[in-house]
């Protein structure tokens, strides 16, 4: 073999890992904004996952996860949203409320973008219609926002006795407004005083708490929001310690000792992100998706809590329950 023919064949040969690997790196990169947190969202995370591989597609195999967290500091969703698109990702996923899919859909018109939100997402501006969502915008809306009346009346079913009732809103979620609305029409409605707090960090949490102590709440009502969430064990230990029961949006805050949640499943939702996602990378058009809502909400009860701030759960109560934590 001639010497130049050899170093022809040993350069092509070498090439090949080179060619590998750069083929693996065109793998296409879903970008993940959220505005809470890594630590608060892993079985949400696990669920999108979940999701995307059954749409055929697996996290470091032949999909690769960019993720950007806020952190609870909605201030900062344009920014992460900007780096998304300037990561030139194929398709973001923007969860936690209606402002991170408000933010990618600022900095991008022609990435697909699916959100996961509990706020209308219409109302909010996502989305012009549910059946037929505009342009490059879909996603999955879990109908939180609009639930705080019914979960009032599940709070007043659950201790009855409690005339006075606290409601703890944070105002920079994009629906705290409806939210408000909500539970200050149906307080009335059922015979209920309202003590209204709004708060936005763990200080002002305590502060709200030592409030709602002084105004002798006998029950309180936690309004649907991304920052509660990753506050679950802090809010369902300040509920336990103040002998307050206590209702929040998500089964993960009855998990964390709350003592009962009513919502949609929101692993499921995320779930139904992921598959979304998955369709969009194999060319589906995010127009040609309409928006899903949740057919299914499961009331939570921790049986434990309720005994240790001294409440008595009514069996009517209990039968009703989709899950029982004891």
């Amino acid at each position: 073999m001639k010497r130049r023919a050899f170093i022809t064949l040993l350069a092509g040969a070498a090439a090949l890992p080179l060619a590998a690997r750069a083929q693996q790196s065109a793998m296409p990169v879903v970008g993940y904004i959220g505005s809470g947190s890594p630590d608060d969202q892993v079985n949400l995370v696990d669920a999108t996952r979940q999701g995307l591989k059954e749409a055929g597609y697996i996290d470091g195999q032949n999909v690769a996860i960019e993720f950007r967290w806020a952190e609870g500091r909605y201030d900062r969703l344009p920014a992460l949203a900007a780096e998304l698109v300037n990561l030139k990702v194929a398709v973001i996923i923007a969860a936690g409320g209606s402002d991170p899919g408000r933010a990618a859909k600022a900095a991008t018109s022609t990435i697909p973008i699916v959100f996961i939100t509990a706020a209308d997402p219409v109302r909010t501006g996502l989305v012009a219609s549910l059946n037929r969502p505009e342009a490059n915008v879909t996603g999955i809306s879990m109908v939180g926002a609009v639930l705080e009346a019914k979960r009032l009346e599940l709070l007043h079913e659950l201790v009855p006795q409690a005339s006075i009732i606290g409601a703890l809103i944070n105002p920079n979620y994009p629906a705290a407004k409806l939210q408000a609305q909500e539970v200050q029409e149906a307080a009335p409605r059922l015979g209920l005083q309202l003590v209204l707090r709004n708060a936005s960090t763990e200080a002002e949490i305590d502060a709200a708490f030592a409030d709602f102590v002084q105004q002798k709440v006998g029950a309180l009502l936690l309004g649907n929001d991304p920052f509660f969430g990753s506050q679950r064990e802090k809010l369902a230990a300040l509920a336990i310690r103040n002998r307050l029961p206590a209702r929040s949006f998500r089964r993960e805050f009855a998990e964390a000792g709350g003592l009962v949640s009513y919502g949609a499943l929101f692993a499921d939702g995320y779930r139904e992100a992921g598959v979304y996602a998955g369709k969009i990378l194999k060319g589906a058009k995010p127009a040609d998706l309409p928006v899903m809502q949740p057919t299914k909400f499961e009331l939570v009860v921790n049986l434990k809590t309720a005994k240790a701030i001294g409440l008595a759960v009514s069996e009517s109560f209990l039968l009703r329950a989709d899950e029982i934590l004891e």
